[in-house]
């Protein structure tokens, strides 16, 4: 799944393109935004990964080769390999497990009055040297993107919309700004969190990447 240079180019020649059409797996030599960020992802995972929220558990079984663990509240029809989390304010694993972790365009999701606990449970398995990695896009990228998904699959069938499929519980939201998700993780205990923007995507994504000192 990572992808060389040519055709990162020509996924950011395309990027309108490809937003509009909005396919999920890679076709006609581009790639799928999710593809695009998890590429963006596992540049930046250490060793061991937990994706939280991990959907249809792609990130790991293809990005990262099985080079970890994916956990969601929601068992996905394609998800045949990830762990369900009864409660995720409490993780079931031990300290210091894992060398990463991942929130891939999903930590507004989790409900507001859960964050705190469920970033602090990422920080806790993390082992001392490892990071969290957040993708999120901008705000009103965020709310069109929702949008124009939500209106997709009322008019052509398609069932692109997993918030739909599983519903929207209370506290989740469309999107977090930069300024909260780096005061969610500093509250957590991460350090030294930078922000890379997604360039193939005109910068309209991007990940948070902290580090637990």
């Amino acid at each position: 799944m990572r992808r060389t240079r040519p055709q990162k180019i020509k996924d950011a020649l395309t990027f309108p393109l490809r937003a509009f059409l909005l396919f999920h797996e890679d076709r006609w030599g581009l790639s799928s935004q999710a593809s695009e960020r998890y590429d963006y992802a596992a540049s930046a995972v250490t060793g061991h990964c937990l994706d939280v929220g991990c959907g249809s558990n792609r990130f790991i079984c293809e990005a990262l080769g099985g080079r970890g663990l994916g956990a969601d509240v929601y068992r996905y029809a394609e998800n045949t390999g990830g762990v369900i989390l009864e409660d995720p304010s409490t993780f079931p694993w031990r300290e210091a497990t894992f060398d990463s972790v991942t929130f891939l365009a999903n930590l507004n999701h989790v409900p507001a009055s859960l964050r705190d606990a469920e970033l602090g449970e990422a920080w806790r398995v993390l082992r001392p040297g490892g990071n969290i990695i957040v993708t999120m896009g901008l705000p009103i990228v965020e709310i069109v993107v929702h949008q124009v998904i939500w209106l997709y699959d009322r008019l052509f069938k398609t069932k692109l919309d997993h918030d739909n499929e599983r519903g929207m519980a209370e506290g989740e939201e469309y999107y977090l700004t930069g300024t909260e998700i780096r005061r969610l993780l500093t509250k957590a205990g991460f350090k030294r969190i930078a922000y890379r923007p997604f360039w193939t995507q005109w910068c309209l994504n991007g990940m948070y990447i902290g580090w637990k000192d």
